[in-house]
């Protein structure tokens, strides 16, 4: 049996190989325990082992007396919108993200509609722990079905001028890659009145490339915006949390400038706190001294962001990995904000999206990674640290090395024995040249 992975953040496995029903059930009825019977949100993205593993959740949600609230498929942003809107006491997304098509997964949200903390996640691991406990056949819970869609894109359209999108008329190629994305993004970006070509329309997880929207992975989509004359090109991860970007051009702007764009133009209309984590790109962190707003890094991890963000009372926040997350639609990382703030943005900044892109602070940022066990991470950032003593250190995530100009990052990954290494630095040879010199460092601690 594959090992399964369990964590603060929830559950992720090979199904029939490691995540199996019977599991599944105890952890969603470790879940209710913690939930006290309350109402709890449900839903999964296209993956097709969802739906045998729907069954297993509702199982454990029902014996444990919960109040379901099943919206079927619909993305993670969707889910945490209406964990919030119907005051529940928490919900659970059924996803393995970016993961191949074989694995499946548990997200837990709490009542916030955010994704577990430590706090909340060691809870649920103590509960599990000790065992769920079942109510009697005079207090199993209840279940309904309904869609969330319309709550989640009300609240978007609030954010953004829907009439001068709509006379723009943007064509608009999307790549849900038969996501879960596939349910919102289609409607939302024609009843803003663009022109949509969609690729992986049905959400039923069967992808027509690998589910991380890596430049690698977008070749098609890149050649459709091109072929098509599109305006922008829009490619969601197979849970809809995360959004990668190809401009006019048909050139791949990636997933870090995705939060860069939407940062720069919320800030020029409103001013207020930024966070994102320690290894988001810093061209975020200039857009934000642009407009005179604090800045704030987190450790990285989308609930160390929310927390951060609850802390300083942020405008806006999120990660590098193309997830912007918006407090007035929620907290958690929504691609659905991010497609409608790039077109509203287009809107307001004269030219094409490559026009836009290219006024943005330059710079290229490099991740690599290597083997190691968690218990040697030390080893490598005190490596790092030694070799480089003009930098300013931060820890606490890791190490993260700033200079003028360019830094790196080394640190454990939460889910895999590997050590992460980013760099970024204003040209491509130099961040890649202190990438490679900082794993060579960690490598050498490390063995």
């Amino acid at each position: 049996m594959a090992e399964r992975i369990l964590s603060i953040s929830g559950l992720r496995g090979v199904v029939g190989d490691g995540l199996d029903p019977e599991y599944v059930t105890r952890f969603s009825a470790s879940l209710g325990t913690m939930f006290g019977g309350g109402i709890v949100v449900v839903s999964r993205d296209g993956r097709s082992t969802g739906e045998m593993l729907r069954h297993a959740v509702l199982s454990g949600f029902l014996a444990t007396g919960c109040k379901v609230i099943d919206l079927g498929i619909a993305s993670t942003p969707t889910c945490g919108v209406m964990v919030t809107a119907l005051k529940a006491a928490g919900g659970l997304q059924l996803t393995a993200s970016h993961n191949p098509i074989e694995w499946n997964g548990l997200k837990p949200f709490s009542p916030l509609g955010s994704v577990f903390d430590k706090s909340l996640g060691e809870r649920l691991l103590n509960v599990l722990e000790a065992g769920p406990k079942y109510r009697p056949w005079s207090e199993l819970g209840s279940l309904t079905e309904i869609s969330g869609g319309r709550e989640h894109l009300d609240r978007v359209y609030r954010l953004v001028d829907g009439d001068a999108i709509r006379k723009r008329r943007f064509k608009v190629v999307l790549d849900s890659n038969h996501g879960s994305g596939s349910v919102l993004g289609p409607q939302m970006l024609r009843d803003l009145g663009c022109e949509v070509i969609v690729m992986g329309d049905s959400p039923d997880g069967q992808f027509e490339h690998p589910a991380e929207p890596l430049k690698e992975n977008l070749t098609t989509l890149m050649a459709k915006v091109v072929a098509s004359g599109a305006d922008v090109g829009f490619a969601q991860d197979p849970d809809a949390d995360r959004l990668a970007i190809v401009d006019n051009t048909g050139r791949y702007i990636g997933e870090e400038l995705t939060l860069a764009l939407c940062v720069d133009h919320v800030l020029s209309r409103q001013k207020g706190s930024v966070v994102v984590n320690g290894s988001t790109s810093r061209v975020t962190a200039d857009l934000a001294a642009k407009y005179d707003c604090p800045f704030y890094r987190s450790h990285v991890g989308e609930a160390n962001v929310v927390s951060k963000m609850l802390e300083v009372k942020a405008l806006i926040g999120g990660e590098g990995n193309g997830g912007v997350i918006e407090p007035r639609v929620g907290f958690v990382r929504d691609s659905f904000v991010s497609m409608a703030y790039v077109l509203d943005g287009l809107v307001t900044n004269s030219g094409s999206l490559s026009t836009w892109v290219d006024r943005l602070p330059q710079y290229t940022i490099v991740k690599d990674k290597l083997q190691c066990p968690r218990e040697r991470v030390d080893r490598a950032c005190e490596a790092l640290r030694s070799a480089y003593g003009t930098a300013i250190a931060t820890e606490g995530d890791g190490l993260r090395l700033d200079w003028p100009d360019r830094w790196v990052q080394v640190r454990a990954s939460n889910t895999e024995p590997i050590i992460r290494v980013i760099s970024e630095a204003p040209r491509p040879e130099i961040a890649r040249a202190l990438c490679s010199e900082a794993v060579d460092l960690a490598r050498r601690a490390v063995e």
